[in-house]
């Protein structure tokens, strides 16, 4: 074999273990938030959490994911995008077995935290490494990276039951056994992190200072965070909007995991029919229609199951917002930046949304106010992601209308010879 088939060769197994590594780090990065609500009565108990405590816990995961997606890029730039992943899963591996092993609401929560950490540099460090190696695959990739989410963020809610009840009902058990998918998730990153490639000095910081100036910045954040709220509100009332209209609770549990569930065929298709489109428009208008006659269905009280499954469909705002962080951008860099920046922002947007239905339901004693406030969400949708879908990058906006001396801050090609290989690589491999 010549030298230039070996390095081939090798490129090929690269582009394999970098592909297997994201869609195993993906598969864990819901886990920590998703085992614990089919137990969190049995978790309350034992640990004689106060009703403060278990609103504590519910609301760590998004305050988790904006605080710590908020600081991922400045870590990233000192230790790499692999070492960083590695460490992302070796933080969830560890607040996960932690929390499974105390008898302590406090350090429950502290390792809980510790988890929630690994999940949030893992969303904003695997955008980057989709663009950083897979440039002109992108769309396919991130087809890889949220399917892989959406599959993870499923079986953790669905098995954990079943898990507690082989382990005559301990819910230790049930937690801890999900550490064990980080390790071996762990495994690739443990290879590629040894050879973690050279940093171009000529490319310049893309920080949130640089982005916080730019239009196309907030309205990813706001894109990201709209659909974050109503996904969220959706996961937590769902069920209750059911029973209050008739369904028994295994009855809502069957649409809730039907509703989930169809998060993975739709996290396939989404992220490469956006990535073959240079405007995404379309797109924010059909998934913002698809919301407004699932929730309008949803206020009749009538066929419930069936406009449950139209906002389902409707959710696929979020493999969309994923790949906007990728096609707004031009450089790896700037990629991190945005992923930091519009998740960051959009969790804590997110935040509020669930406490909010909450409290309209409990003031108005119906459903009708809290679905006003999501038809008012989508409108903002609608707004940002409208600006958000355009065909325009970050960078553009950066340098402004003379591409003045931000505009020298793309010295270096956005392309280099290592993504072309790693590219022709998972080309084949494809």
């Amino acid at each position: 074999m010549s030298a230039v088939a070996a390095h081939r060769q090798g490129n090929r197994s690269m582009a394999w273990l970098i592909a297997a590594g994201i869609a195993l780090a993906a598969l864990n990065l819901r886990t920590a938030v998703t085992s614990v609500g089919p137990v969190l009565d049995q978790v309350s108990a034992s640990l004689g959490m106060s009703g403060v405590a278990t609103g504590l816990l519910t609301t760590l995961p998004v305050l988790s994911f904006a605080v710590f997606g908020a600081v991922t890029p400045a870590l990233s730039r000192v230790m790499g995008e692999r070492r960083l992943l590695l460490v992302a899963l070796a933080l969830l591996g560890v607040g996960l077995t932690v929390r499974a092993l105390v008898g302590s609401t406090p350090v429950f929560l502290a390792a809980s935290v510790v988890a929630l950490s690994g999940g949030a540099i893992g969303n904003v460090v695997i955008p980057t490494l989709i663009k950083q190696h897979f440039p002109r695959r992108a769309g396919a990739m991130t087809t890889v990276y949220s399917t892989a989410l959406a599959v993870g963020t499923m079986v953790a809610a669905a098995a954990t039951v079943p898990i507690q009840r082989a382990a005559d009902g301990n819910w230790h058990i049930a937690l801890g056994v999900w550490a064990a998918l980080a390790a071996v998730a762990a495994i690739p990153w443990l290879a590629l992190s040894r050879n973690e490639p050279e940093r171009s000095r000529t490319l310049a910081h893309t920080g949130s200072g640089d982005l916080v100036r730019t239009k196309l910045a907030w309205a990813i954040a706001g894109y990201f965070g709209s659909q974050s709220l109503i996904a969220y509100v959706m996961f937590g009332w769902l069920p209750e909007i059911l029973r209050d209209n008739g369904y028994t609770s295994g009855q809502a549990g069957t649409v809730l995991a039907v509703f989930t569930g169809l998060g993975i065929p739709i996290s396939m298709v989404v992220p490469s029919l956006a990535a073959r489109l240079r405007d995404q428009r379309p797109l924010v208008a059909g998934f913002a229609v698809l919301y407004a006659v699932g929730f309008a269905g949803l206020m009749t009280g009538h066929a419930l199951w069936v406009w449950s499954l139209v906002v389902a469909v409707a959710m696929g705002t979020f493999p969309l917002a994923l790949s906007m962080l990728a096609l707004r951008t031009r450089t790896p860099e700037a990629t991190s930046a945005l992923s930091a920046f519009g998740q960051s922002i959009g969790y804590l947007i997110a935040g509020a949304g669930p406490l909010a239905f909450g409290v309209l339901h409990q003031v108005s004693g119906g459903w009708t106010v809290p679905f006003v406030l999501l038809f008012a969400v989508v409108a903002g949708q609608v707004v940002t992601g409208w600006y958000a879908g355009a065909d325009r990058t970050v960078e553009d906006e950066y340098r402004g209308p003379r591409g003045g001396r931000r505009g020298a801050h793309r010295a270096t090609p956005d392309r280099s010879p290592f993504h072309d290989e790693q590219d022709a690589s998972l080309q084949v491999a494809a």
